[in-house]
């Protein structure tokens, strides 16, 4: 009990921050812009593990059917500033793993990175009509309040909702729980197969959701192992051994998916979105020497970073892979992007 209210004591200049930051954009202190192109926000309350990358992609992919589709993202960890394009012939240190990763799975839609949200629209709709977007997708913006979205998707993991969770540090959120209020449809992401009508019902209201807000429920789908380098021999998907190598906020659920299939070797994990050195790719040498029948696996993400380690070995490359995920909606029939993100409010 005792440490419970010292954790409040101490949260509270966090807290009180958030609240006078959120009351001044309520109250139009701060000032927000909106945009006539259709723009999708897709964020979270918690520091990375939600999907958005998965679920950005998702987006992309319904959208992008019918309609010239642009990603806007941070470029979190790049070394450069201000605006850019991304290109597929690029690096993660230019633009980000996540905006690459975007890029080289949908070549043809227009990916750009810029901090400054409100520079990077006016950006991306400064180019000819012909090629300009016609639905511009921001990820990882649901903090960014200076633009204003036609609809807002929140992600929450199913397996750490907000209501059981503590402002940082003494907990994962970057944001206020009451902030659910904002979103248009809610995502529980990295659900069971099957998620109980009770269930529904339990999260609604533990949300306190308003009639208006739409809860979604979804699940990640792994693909077939995919070689990093052109040196990749398949013939490694096949050992019952395995070396697991992530820099990713939450790994969990990928060792899950592969402890059937494999005994890990070792299991080395990095802090999200870390930067592989090339004393790393030193270390991943020793290992795939150490361990021979192993193969190595990482996750799409990181092997955006992976890619322009030039110390890395023939055979550490003939045995790095990764596992593509996809997700699905559990509990949505028909078009997702016709019937919600392009609905107006009931």
């Amino acid at each position: 009990m005792k440490s419970f209210f010292l954790n409040k004591v101490l949260l509270f200049p966090y807290y009180f921050a958030l609240k006078v930051r959120h009351l001044c954009y309520d109250r139009g202190i701060f000032k927000s812009y909106s945009f006539d192109v259709p723009v999708i926000c897709i964020g979270n309350l918690s520091v990375g593990g939600t999907g958005k990358t998965p679920h950005t992609e998702f987006l992309v992919k319904e959208l992008s059917a019918d309609k010239r589709v642009a990603v806007l993202s941070r470029g979190y960890g790049r070394k450069g500033k201000g605006f850019k394009i991304v290109e597929v012939s690029g690096t993660a240190e230019e633009y980000g793993d996540e905006p690459l990763q975007i890029k080289r799975k949908f070549p043809e839609v227009t990916v750009a990175v810029d901090g400054n949200r409100v520079r990077g629209i006016n950006s991306l709709m400064s180019v000819d009509e012909s090629v300009r977007p016609q639905v511009i997708i921001l990820d990882d913006a649901f903090q960014h309040r200076r633009v204003v979205p036609g609809k807002n998707i929140l992600l929450i993991d199913h397996d750490n909702p907000p209501f059981c969770d503590n402002l940082l540090p003494f907990g994962r959120l970057r944001d206020l729980p009451v902030q659910i209020k904002r979103a248009d449809i809610v995502i529980i992401t990295k659900c069971p197969p099957e998620v109980s009508d009770d269930a529904v019902l339990l999260w609604a209201q533990k949300m306190r959701l308003l009639p208006h807000q739409k809860l979604l429920f979804s699940r990640i789908e792994y693909g077939q192992p995919v070689a990093i380098f052109e040196e990749g021999d398949k013939r490694y998907i096949y050992s019952k051994f395995a070396l697991l190598i992530t820099g990713i906020a939450n790994p969990k659920p990928l060792e899950y998916h592969l402890s059937d299939s494999y005994k890990f070797e070792k299991k080395v994990h990095y802090r999200d979105h870390y930067y592989y050195s090339e004393s790393d790719a030193a270390s991943m040498n020793k290992l795939a020497v150490k361990y021979p029948k192993a193969v190595i696996i990482t996750t799409e993400k990181d092997s955006q970073r992976l890619k322009n380690l030039k110390s890395l070995s023939e055979e550490t490359k003939r045995k790095l892979f990764y596992y593509p995920i996809e997700v699905s909606i559990l509990n949505q029939n028909g078009q997702f992007a016709n019937e919600l993100l392009f609905a107006k409010r009931d």
